[in-house]
């Protein structure tokens, strides 16, 4: 063992590694967008979220192109927008608020959300809509998007060892899933219904201690993206296939240089090369809690993974609002 090495850490990494950097945007995110849980103000909330993102990447060592980004212009973060103080060339798929409804409901589960890319790597998509299924690593290479539900959960059981009434199924609350929640309920399996939080929802079934095994349904490319940037971190599978609504959609496809709208893209398809994810708590949810707000502080909750560092991270984070504190730092549970 050379000098300055330690058994058991990574080598041959030139660089200390920027990973844990992207977590004080998506902590800026939590932190703004926080003050708006229960406010009905779902526009208010996401513009203060994106603004916060920008203003922190703006700090960082980076060139960093927005590849997914905001649809509007909140927060600057439009697909092709350039983010940093320059340096490193990255690409970024952005949700500063996944859940934004969440928030203007006082709901649960929403988060702040992070993607960072080699240049050039994570894929240039138009905003449409995708069918997915999201697993763990125990599960993954047992599934196939194009096979029945039922098949499909009849194989989780079978890696997980177990029946299939003993799996859960996350699914949005959404009309279009009125067929898929039936085949799913056909199958003997459990679902949970959420409102918003697709992303989420894939992290979830890939983490064990949430009880969910399994993610799928149909949600948009942004999305994909994200889910397949944590995946590739937590070592899951995602399966993505697009699923355009008008001719319209297949021409938007078509300019991207997507001729087959009917491939079925894997998670090393949507986002290869090394990859940094980070997401913070705005509301409590299943994986993370939720910002708590005290008299000078506040204490946030997050999840930074990177596949260079080969490392994922639960973060728990107190925020000093002034320089002279009269709050004590206490541990976490007290």
């Amino acid at each position: 063992m050379s000098g300055g090495e330690l058994e058991g850490e990574p080598q041959g990494q030139e660089l200390p590694c920027a990973c844990q950097g992207y977590l004080r945007a998506t902590e800026h995110s939590a932190l703004v967008s926080a003050r708006w849980l229960g406010r009905a103000d779902e526009a208010a909330a996401e513009e203060a979220a994106a603004k916060a993102v920008r203003y922190s990447l703006d700090l960082l060592p980076i060139w960093g192109r927005v590849v997914l980004g905001s649809m509007d212009d909140s927060g600057g973060l439009t697909p092709g927008a350039v983010v940093g103080a320059g340096g490193l060339e990255v690409d970024l798929a952005l949700d500063p608020l996944e859940g934004r409804g969440v928030v203007a409901r006082g709901g649960n589960g929403a988060m702040s959300m992070i993607a960072v890319g080699e240049p050039g790597k994570l894929m240039t998509l138009p905003d449409l809509y995708m069918r997915k299924i999201a697993v763990g690593p125990r599960a993954r290479g047992v599934i196939d998007l194009l096979r029945p539900v039922g098949e499909n959960i009849q194989a989780i059981a079978e890696a997980f060892g177990r029946r299939p009434n003993d799996v859960t199924t996350i699914v949005l609350d959404r009309p279009r899933h009125h067929d898929l929640v039936e085949e799913i309920r056909n199958s003997g399996a459990r679902i949970k219904l959420i409102q918003d939080g697709d992303v989420t929802a894939a992290i979830s079934a890939s983490i064990r201690g949430t009880n969910d095994h399994l993610a799928i349904g149909i949600g948009g490319t942004r999305q994909a993206v994200l889910s397949a940037a944590a995946l590739r971190c937590l070592g899951g599978e995602l399966q993505a296939q697009f699923w355009p609504t008008s001719r319209r959609e297949i021409e938007a496809l078509r300019e991207v240089g997507i001729e087959d709208y009917g491939r079925v893209f894997s998670t090393e398809d949507l986002v290869p090369g090394d990859v940094i994810f980070a997401a913070t708590g705005v509301s409590n949810g299943d994986l993370l809690r939720g910002v708590r707000f005290l008299a000078d502080s506040a204490r946030t909750h997050s999840l930074v993974m990177c596949t260079r560092c080969n490392w994922v991270r639960f973060v728990d984070g107190i925020h000093f609002f002034a320089r002279e504190r009269r709050e004590e730092v206490r541990l976490l549970g007290y």
